[in-house]
């Protein structure tokens, strides 16, 4: 019995549009990173809970990430990847009405709006986990998550002559947020061209692999990939799923909140809003510069070191803030930030994929986002606490416990490569 092949599907092409989404969207969450939170103090005139604004952003994306991952394993991909594209760009526009008008209210809104929106845009890289076998994943969704490079080039040159040299008031953050509507627009024009939608890619590579099971069993008949999904609770039992998801969190939760509190951290030290742009352009290329090969780096060193090394990384670069203060130390660091997040988070996104089906992977996925936007909200209002009543330390500190704290589990427990059922 000949076993199935993918050879006309495009791949390739699917690949290359959804790393231009990423794009759209990494430049778009450069404006988020850097001034969400000036333009809530602006229009609040509230210094003691600057995290509030990227909380805002997390917590929304939080809550969206389960549902929009459970809708992804019905509808399919691409649906609500380009309803996060819509919300995100609605998102932009209210700020920067909100940021017009010095209202609050508005601004609020699109805070919630952007993370809802940023929260189904990111489970992107599920869809790029979708069209690649499982020895193939990791450089898989490297390759997607490379399009972020892209955004984080362009933004500053998009971004930073929008903004003047004088004082800053609220008002003059309103062109800028507009711009990052535009990129949304953008966004959305590339993910109408992916076609066939990943989940279909992924059950084809489901009944290759299940073919080929059965072709070295010697009986010629395929097991019929599973058609109803198991429960998330047998799910989170499996063996590796819950050190990659503490994994998870730890590291987006960490390098989000770092990132966006950062930006008040610089113009607190002196800093021109200008100066932004260039650090959190450093932090993108370190998240996404080494993609291309960061998935033959975890390949070869194994998932459980690279989550480990990726959290000691984002460890030190958290407590570096605490010394270093100038803009290209700060660009260094937030660099580091990144580069321990991609190894972490990357290894375990792949290492919860390749233990779903293609039915499952959706809602892990978005469950794991659910919890590591939970944590990244969580970190966000108590760091901008840390910050405001005990300085640049407290907030380093947190940030760096909170990183080591899976390295023991994740150590203690030998991680599996995959399960065969679901390969």
């Amino acid at each position: 019995m000949s076993t199935p092949s993918s050879p006309s599907l495009p791949v390739g092409r699917n690949t290359l549009l959804l790393a231009g989404t990423l794009a759209a969207q990494s430049g778009m969450m450069q404006m988020v990173a850097a001034v969400s939170t000036l333009t809530f103090v602006l229009l609040t005139d509230i210094k003691g809970l600057l995290g509030v604004a990227p909380a805002l952003v997390l917590g929304s994306a939080a809550l969206a990430a389960f549902p929009a991952g459970k809708a992804m394993d019905r509808f399919g991909r691409m649906p609500v990847i380009r309803f996060g594209f819509i919300c995100c760009g609605a998102g932009a526009l209210l700020t920067g009405l909100g940021a017009h008008y010095e209202s609050a209210a508005p601004a609020i809104v699109g805070f919630i709006l952007i993370g809802i929106g940023n929260g189904q845009v990111l489970l992107t890289r599920g869809a790029a986990s979708d069209m690649y076998p499982p020895e193939r994943r990791a450089r898989g969704v490297g390759l997607v998550l490379f399009g972020s490079v892209f955004g984080a080039i362009l933004g500053p040159f998009v971004f930073t002559p929008l903004f003047g040299k004088d004082t800053v008031h609220a008002s003059a953050l309103a062109t800028p947020w507009f711009a990052a509507a535009g990129f949304m627009v953008v966004g959305l024009l590339l993910s109408f061209a992916v076609r066939v939608d990943p989940k279909k890619i992924a059950e084809l590579h489901a009944a290759i692999a299940a073919q080929a099971t059965a072709d070295r069993a010697g009986d010629g008949r395929a097991a019929a990939p599973p058609a109803v999904a198991a429960p998330l609770k047998e799910i989170l039992r499996r063996p590796g799923v819950l050190p990659a998801l503490l994994a998870a969190m730890a590291s987006f939760g960490v390098m989000v909140s770092v990132m966006n509190l950062t930006g008040y951290v610089v113009v607190h030290h002196g800093h021109s809003k200008g100066d932004l742009f260039p650090i959190i352009s450093a932090h993108i290329v370190g998240m996404f510069g080494l993609v291309l090969v960061v998935g033959d780096i975890i390949d070869r060193v194994g998932k459980a070191t690279a989550m480990v090394s990726g959290l000691v990384v984002t460890a030190i670069a958290s407590l570096g803030l605490i010394w270093i203060h100038s803009i290209p130390g700060t660009a260094v660091l937030l660099f580091l930030l990144g580069i321990g997040w991609v190894f972490s988070f990357v290894s375990a996104t792949t290492q919860l994929a390749d233990l779903t089906a293609p039915n499952e992977r959706g809602r892990l996925l978005g469950f794991s986002d659910l919890l590591s936007g939970a944590t990244g909200a969580t970190l966000a209002i108590a760091g901008g606490l840390a910050f405001t009543h005990s300085g640049t330390a407290a907030l380093s500190l947190l940030a760096a416990v909170v990183a080591v704290l899976p390295v023991p589990l994740i150590v203690l427990r030998r991680l599996p490569a995959s399960l065969p059922q679901v390969a």
